[in-house]
């Protein structure tokens, strides 16, 4: 019997950058947060369970303002919580942090949700675009070879905001469109010159706008909660002290390790869809009329649970 992929919305995040809880503000007509559009496009793409990672600091308000709106999708709607203290046995918690663990983390937390299923993971507070569910879709149901994932690559012009510098995940991959390496960086930003990155002494270098990056949408097979179980003692032990408050066990670097140690094959899938977001507070007014003109041109109902 195939194993039908489940979503996974990793929406546990502070956004200390927004002022807020971002994963629930609503940007739609009817009150609907950035999820809710990543929802009906999975829905659209033939996912029909999701998995939503919160923490239990913000569940009484997601419960209450955003679960009863979800109820109404046709989607099986499970809850995971990504919490400070799960971590395995023989670590603790270094005094006075306050920073969840990381994506890589949320997803481990949310194995028992997942379940044996092939899942995509991605962002709460992102809107993706229809075409990168349908894709991501249609490679997870075709493909379930134990370590071989796929992920979502975006063109940087399409993923920049005008508010402040962004992080991205870089992307360099093969003539076959496998990654062969994926960075992090930080304070990507627009000028009038075009979009650029700063590198470790601060120098400037400019990125063609066509340049992939990850948006943190991507394609697992079940196998990868099993590596990531192994892995995330490793972090806690070598890469947690160097910076007890802040430090995260990532999905980019932890499949950019993967993948440097040929451990994994990761297919990148490129979308030409425009990414929005909530990055900054200032960014709440394009995204909402993005999403209307989107509305208005058919593509989402007036309303998307009615």
């Amino acid at each position: 019997m195939q194993r039908k992929p489940v979503v996974v919305i990793m929406a546990a995040g502070m956004g200390s950058r927004y002022g807020g809880l971002k994963q629930i503000d609503p940007v739609g007509s009817q009150g609907e947060a950035l999820l809710d559009y990543s929802l009906y496009d999975a829905w659209q793409a033939g996912f029909e369970t999701a998995v939503i990672i919160i923490k239990k600091a913000i569940a009484k308000d997601f419960m209450e303002l955003v679960a009863p709106r979800l109820e109404k999708s046709p989607l099986k709607i499970r809850y995971a919580y990504q919490e400070l203290d799960h971590i395995p046995e023989g670590f603790q918690v270094p005094e006075g942090r306050t920073k969840p663990w990381g994506t890589t983390h949320a997803v481990l937390c949310a194995r028992e949700a997942i379940g044996n299923n092939p899942f995509l993971v991605l962002n709460a507070d992102d809107f993706y675009g229809r075409t990168a569910f349908a894709q991501a879709y249609q490679w997870l149901i075709r493909n379930d070879q134990p370590n071989s994932y796929c992920m979502v690559g975006y063109e940087v012009g399409h993923t920049v905001t005008e508010s402040g510098g962004v992080t991205r995940g870089i992307c360099e991959y093969d003539e076959n469109g496998y990654l062969t390496r994926i960075v992090e960086c930080k304070g990507i930003e627009k000028y009038e010159g075009g979009i650029r990155m700063p590198d470790s002494s601060g120098q400037w270098h400019d990125i063609p706008e066509k340049y992939p990056v990850s948006m943190n949408m991507w394609g697992f097979q079940p196998d990868f909660l099993d590596t990531i179980d192994d892995e995330f003692p490793v972090f806690l032990r070598e890469e947690m002290p160097r910076d007890p408050a802040k430090a995260e066990f990532l999905l980019p670097t932890t499949v950019g390790l993967l993948v440097g140690a040929g451990r994994c094959s990761v297919k990148v899938l490129t979308t030409p869809d425009t990414w929005h977001g909530v990055t900054y507070a200032a960014d709440k007014p394009k995204v909402v009329a993005a999403l209307k003109a989107l509305t208005d041109a058919g593509k989402y109902p007036d309303g998307l649970w009615k």
